[in-house]
């Protein structure tokens, strides 16, 4: 079987409502066979038991698309990016609260609540990426998030460690957030904006802004010569592969 038929056997069975049986047949197409069906019933992911979950909730289908995600990257199937990334996009699609078309997303990206991402087009996350969508993450079009990229949605009260606030991060189109980067809760960055590698980002970013540093402060507009949109050509792997739709 292809790759092509081994995706088109994953979609079906997601499209069709993922259960116990679904899962285990999936764990089986990516060389996982031999995980018991009876103990997918009782399992429970790591974000079940942190304080969101009552709000966010999973149902049986959210549970096991989770898990399938974190699954792939146990098995070799992840290093094949034919199949890994349509995989992964396949996944998404179901999984988060809105994921728009050419979503690319590298080896051991991580996220507690797929319902609380929502992407636009052609965004592209490289391996690595942690995303704590527990307050809500959005990000535009076209945007990139490079690797070990870190996105915080929470805090904690320094008196009282079970007192947390979220609050929502915003990514607009055409930025890119450079390597080991780390946004903070609340902030938003306006498009085509660019965060350099290993800032950490506690205020908004203005549109078609450099930022870097810890904290990140403006060091000069986007050198974009005059393009803007489409003609910056935020095509991330070569020749456009993954960006066909």
């Amino acid at each position: 079987m292809n790759n092509a038929e081994k995706l088109q056997k994953v979609e079906k069975i997601i499209v069709s409502g993922l259960d116990k049986q679904g899962t285990a047949d999936i764990l089986r197409l990516i060389g996982l066979a031999g995980y018991p069906v009876e103990d997918l019933g009782e399992l429970r992911l790591y974000s079940d038991f942190l304080p969101r979950v009552d709000d966010f909730g999973f149902t049986e289908s959210q549970r096991f698309l989770h898990f399938l995600w974190d699954a792939l990257d146990k098995s070799p199937v992840c290093l094949n990016a034919g199949f890994s990334i349509p995989f992964r996009r396949i996944i998404a699609k179901a999984l988060f609260r809105k994921c728009g078309k050419n979503f690319i997303a590298e080896e051991n990206v991580r996220f507690n609540f797929g319902q609380g991402i929502e992407t636009g087009d052609d965004v592209f996350f490289n391996r690595g990426v942690y995303l704590d969508s527990k307050g809500g993450v959005t990000i535009g079009n076209s945007t990139a998030l490079a690797e070990y990229a870190q996105v915080f949605t929470h805090s904690h009260s320094e008196s009282n460690h079970t007192l947390r606030t979220y609050k929502k991060v915003t990514i607009g189109n055409y930025v890119v957030v450079y390597t080991a980067s780390i946004i903070l809760p609340g902030v938003s960055i306006g498009d085509e904006a660019i965060v350099a590698a290993g800032s950490i980002v506690t205020e908004d970013v203005a549109a078609s802004t450099m930022v870097g540093g810890r904290p990140a402060a403006p060091i000069r507009h986007r050198r974009t010569e005059g393009r803007h949109g489409r003609d910056l050509n935020h095509l991330w792997l070569k020749d456009g592969f993954f960006q066909d739709e």
